[in-house]
């Protein structure tokens, strides 16, 4: 596993999209925390990083199928899928290989805003006047929403030789768990059983877990929806119709 995870990795650093993708990450959401109106700290006029977490999820959902659209699916074109798997390691090493390189680019884009947490925490009056729990809590979530669309994006990848819709379903699938059940639960159809649709998505677990509360019913949710399309992925790799 670790050779694929290096291959990976030396992959992406060799190649314009891990910086390109890090770059419009780390431009875009500072853009939303420091410049535009509506949105920015500095006229919001308190120490909040809010803005960061309701809007990273949104960038993620196309940042991170950008990331994991070439994992399965060039192999596949290339036609060295076949070659892959004639190394001496498993189906789910070889997953877990890219799958743990691809959250690793994405824990790269991610690292660096941490200067905001630092310079909000500067500018709060008094000096420190900022929820760090939440702010913890609000990294978690953000980490095991980059954990599922990952693992949402390798299965994507997986289905198919084009890498472009590769990047669709992967948007497509991303986009539905996210929002979708939310979504639902809002139709007066469901009367009280609103909530219980609701905690479907990954966007009620992750609101849970920006307040500050780690829940292990919300990690719970996360790693099983992770270890659902780890097991896909490798369904449809054991087919072996490339």
């Amino acid at each position: 596993m670790f050779s694929i995870l290096q291959k990976e990795i030396n992959s992406f650093l060799n190649s314009l999209i891990a910086y390109i993708v890090i770059t419009v990450f780390l431009m875009g959401i500072g853009l939303f925390m420091w410049v535009f109106p509506d949105s920015n700290v500095l006229d919001y006029g308190f120490a909040d990083m809010s803005t960061l977490f309701n809007m990273t999820p949104y960038v993620f959902l196309f940042l991170i199928p950008a990331i994991t659209m070439r994992s399965f699916a060039e192999e596949k074109k290339a036609g060295t899928m076949e070659l892959l798997f004639t190394h001496p390691v498993t189906d789910y090493q070889i997953i877990l290989g890219k799958y743990i390189s691809s959250l690793l680019l994405v824990l790269f884009a991610l690292i660096p805003t941490l200067l905001y947490y630092y310079s909000v925490y500067q500018l709060g009056s008094p000096k420190g006047n900022i929820d760090s729990a939440g702010v913890f809590g609000s990294y978690i979530g953000l980490f095991m929403l980059a954990s599922v669309f990952t693992a949402i994006g390798i299965f994507s990848s997986s289905i198919t030789e084009n890498q472009i819709v590769a990047f669709i379903v992967s948007i497509f699938l991303c986009f539905i768990i996210f929002t979708g059940f939310s979504s639902l639960g809002t139709l007066a159809f469901w009367g009280q059983s609103s909530d219980l649709i609701n905690s479907f998505g990954i966007e009620y677990h992750y609101q849970s877990l920006s307040k500050g509360l780690i829940d292990s019913r919300d990690i719970t949710y996360f790693l099983s929806v992770i270890f659902a399309m780890i097991v896909s992925t490798q369904l449809v790799l054991g087919s072996r119709k490339w």
